[in-house]
């Protein structure tokens, strides 16, 4: 009796965690169907740090068309294992990890110092191909985290846009961990302005990746068009 009581209970727990997530995403991707504050598509990224291959899947399966992982270790774990979404490395990313990921992820998001742009387009450059990157800028100016800081964004832009074997299609920023909105949404726009200066220069740039499970909203309603979420649609680690 008690075999079959577990064995009903992974049943129901399992079909209701995938109810639980295509519920998620499809409710998640009705609202932003009507795109950001200035009418731009946006592009929904599924964070899948400590998912698995199968949770991963089924969000697939409910429309997901992205995902991003955190970690090398993770990424290389999954890789192969579902089907159907473009892969996206969201996470700080060390130099000797890197072999891990150039032509094997769509975007890499977390470009945040000139010596993992370099040692990217070394390796790009040796595959001849062309890996495309966003630019991360830490836009609170935290101590606590990589990137760039906004007022040598474009600089850097340009500098990685020069690189062999890179293709700097825009930036990432993760916003202090506040629920002040009035704190953050000048950080949004200042992000919003290094974006539309870089895409006058360059018509590849088109993705501004801005906005988590606790903010994405603000972020879409100050032009982000790329959100990341990961408890929004799997919920709670």
């Amino acid at each position: 009796m008690r075999r079959l009581y577990n064995a009903f209970s992974l049943w129901y727990n399992s079909d209701e965690e995938k109810s639980m997530i295509e519920e998620n995403v499809k409710s998640l991707l009705k609202e932003i169907e009507g795109g950001n504050a200035l009418g731009e598509k946006v592009t929904l990224v599924a964070a899948t740090k400590t998912r698995s291959a199968e949770e991963i899947q089924r969000a697939i399966n409910a429309g997901i068309s992205d995902v991003g992982e955190n970690r090398v270790q993770e990424f290389r774990e999954k890789h192969g294992k579902f089907s159907g979404a473009r892969e996206h490395f969201i996470g700080r990313l060390q130099l000797n990890k890197v072999k891990y990921l150039v032509g094997r992820v769509a975007l890499i998001q977390s470009v945040d110092r000139m010596e993992l742009a370099e040692e990217i387009s070394k390796r790009a450059e040796s595959l001849h191909i062309v890996q495309e990157v966003l630019l991360e800028i830490n836009a609170g100016g935290e101590e606590t985290k990589g990137g760039f800081s906004p007022g040598e964004g474009m600089a850097a832009f340009r500098r990685i846009r020069e690189l062999p074997g890179l293709r700097p299609v825009g930036f990432m920023a993760m916003l202090p961990a506040t629920e002040d909105e009035k704190a953050l949404s000048p950080l949004c726009d200042s992000m919003r302005s290094l974006f539309d200066a870089a895409k006058k220069e360059d018509t590849h740039v088109r993705y501004l990746s801005m906005g988590m499970s606790g903010d994405w909203r603000l972020c879409l309603g100050h032009g982000a068009n790329m959100i990341r979420l990961g408890t929004a649609i799997f919920g709670k680690r």
